[in-house]
């Protein structure tokens, strides 16, 4: 049966070091690019939370950390997350890689500025 975390420090604890230093490294480049999000684990993941709706997932893996939906942005945004891009919506980010931290908060912020655009029309 697969292990149920309360919180994101259970589930960044219940990785390998290398693993969790890049976990931290996400969760906080999230958290500062949208710092009135609430965290929340939410079908196994890391959640972050904007007005009650989900706005970012991340997850480890074995060799990688995902993060997801990851929508479509302009031409450089794409060229930049392109070598990352797994499935729809699916960005991957190897383990064996530095973690992209300037990408993951360009990905938040773009989520943010579409969630708003949605809200306001």
């Amino acid at each position: 049966m697969a292990t149920k975390f309360e919180t994101i420090d259970d589930y960044i604890a219940s990785f390998p070091p290398e693993s969790r230093r890049a976990l931290e490294g996400v969760r906080r480049t999230i958290a500062q690019a949208a710092p009135h999000a609430r965290e929340k684990i939410s079908y196994g993941m890391a959640t972050y939370l904007v007005s009650g709706r989900p706005l970012l997932y991340f997850a480890g893996w074995k060799k990688h950390v995902g993060i997801y939906p990851v929508p479509t942005g302009d031409e450089t945004f794409e060229r930049e997350v392109a070598p990352y891009r797994g499935a729809k919506e699916t960005v991957r980010f190897p383990l064996s890689q530095p973690m992209p931290l300037h990408l993951i908060r360009q990905i938040t912020e773009l989520c943010l500025a579409q969630r708003a655009e949605a809200t306001s029309t």
